[in-house]
C-alpha cells in the first residue's frame, strides 16, 4: 500500500463491486466484525490511523472512539439516520459526516405501509393460526380486522419517508393527518393530501398512527403510556423509525390490554433484542430492520455512502462538496 495515500477504513463488506470504487483514490483497510458488532474499543482501534470511514448505523462513533484519531477527517454512513454518530463530539473535531437520504425513501415507504396493513388486516396473526392447523371452518367472525380504506392515517414526522407513506394513503382513499416539528409549505400538503394538526390532536383521531421522526434525546419515548392512552382503542401503531421512540413495555400492555387494536414494529430500543412482552403478543407484526431491505436500494445506499466520502475527503467532481453533509443539512 502506498503511505501517500489517505486510509480509509471499511468495518465490514458492503458490495464489493460498489465499494471498490474506493481503492481508485484510498488505501482501504478492510475488517469484519469478530460478533455482530465492534466494541467501541474496535472501533477506535481501526479509527486510530484512518482519514475516512465508510460506517453502517451499528457501528457507533463518538468522543472516545476518535479521541486516538489525529487523521480522521471524515465518516459516511450507509443510512438516514445517524443516531449511531456523535454528530457534536465529530463537527468539534471538523470530522465531516455524511448520510444517505433520498435513496431509500420509497422503500422504506413501502415496508411502512406493509406494516400497516399487515397490523390492521390481522396478516401475519391469521397466517400462524392457519399454519397452527386452527382453520378447521370458515366463520363469518374469524380474524375481523380494521378497514384502511376512507379511515385517518396519521404521520408523526412528516420527512421525505412521511410524504410517501402520505402519497400510499391516498391510493387507498385514506385522509392523512400529521404532525411535525414545523409544519410543510402548503404546496407540499397539497402533493401529499395531508392536514397539519397537534400532537394530541393526532393522536386523538388517528385510525392508524405510523413513526416516521427522527431519534433524539427529545422524542425519546415520544409514545409513552400517556400518548398511547389518548389513543383510540381500535387504532394501529407502526413504527419504522428507531426503537427508542417508542416506550415498549407501555406499547405491550396497551395491546395486551386492548387499550390499542395492533401494532407494525420494524425497529426497537434494545435491537436486536426484542422484549418477550413482543414477542408473545399475537396483535404485533415484527420484522427485523428492514425498511430499506430492497436490493437495488442497499446498493444505491452504499453508491451514495462511497460518493460522500470520496468527495469529503477531497476527491472527484464533488471534491471538499460531499452531496450530504449532516453538518449543513442542520
Amino acid at each position: 500500500m502506498s503511505g501517500s495515500r489517505p486510509r480509509v477504513w471499511l468495518p465490514r463488506p458492503l458490495f464489493g463491486d460498489i465499494s471498490g470504487r474506493l481503492d481508485e483514490y484510498f488505501d482501504v483497510v478492510r475488517t469484519s466484525p469478530a460478533g455482530d458488532e465492534y466494541s467501541s474499543a474496535e472501533v477506535a482501534d481501526h479509527l486510530r490511523g484512518a482519514d475516512g470511514a465508510l460506517v453502517t448505523l451499528v457501528e457507533r462513533i463518538g468522543a472516545n472512539e476518535i479521541a486516538n484519531a489525529p487523521n480522521l477527517r471524515a465518516v459516511a454512513n450507509v443510512a438516514v439516520g445517524y443516531d449511531n454518530l456523535d454528530i457534536r463530539a465529530l463537527g468539534e473535531r471538523g470530522i465531516v459526516a455524511t448520510n444517505t437520504p433520498d435513496v431509500l425513501t420509497e422503500t422504506t415507504a413501502d415496508l411502512g405501509f406493509a406494516l400497516l396493513m399487515a397490523a390492521a388486516r390481522r396478516i401475519t396473526e391469521a397466517e400462524r393460526w392457519l399454519r397452527a392447523g386452527q382453520w378447521t371452518k370458515w366463520s363469518f367472525d374469524t380474524l375481523l380486522g380494521c378497514d384502511l380504506h376512507g379511515s385517518t392515517l396519521g404521520i408523526l414526522g412528516m420527512g421525505r419517508i412521511g410524504q410517501g407513506i402520505a402519497r400510499r394513503a391516498a391510493g387507498f382513499g385514506m385522509r392523512t393527518l400529521y404532525h411535525n416539528r414545523n409544519r410543510l409549505p402548503e404546496t407540499v400538503e397539497a402533493e401529499a393530501k395531508a392536514r397539519y394538526v397537534g400532537f394530541d390532536d393526532l393522536l386523538a383521531r388517528a385510525d392508524h398512527l405510523v413513526l416516521v421522526l427522527p431519534y433524539s434525546p427529545q422524542t425519546h419515548h415520544v409514545i409513552d403510556a400517556a400518548a398511547l392512552a389518548k389513543m383510540k382503542p381500535t387504532a394501529t401503531l407502526v413504527n419504522i423509525a428507531r426503537g427508542g421512540l417508542v416506550d415498549e413495555p407501555a406499547l405491550a400492555d396497551a395491546l395486551a390490554g386492548g387499550r390499542l387494536a395492533a401494532a407494525g414494529l420494524d425497529v426497537y430500543e434494545g435491537e436486536p433484542a426484542v422484549r418477550p412482552e413482543l414477542l408473545a403478543l399475537r396483535n404485533v407484526v415484527l420484522t427485523p430492520h428492514i425498511g430499506s431491505a430492497s436490493l437495488a436500494t442497499r446498493r444505491a445506499m452504499v453508491a451514495l455512502a462511497v460518493d460522500n466520502l470520496i468527495a469529503a475527503l477531497g476527491f472527484g467532481p464533488d471534491a471538499g462538496r460531499p452531496p450530504n453533509a449532516i453538518t449543513t443539512q442542520r
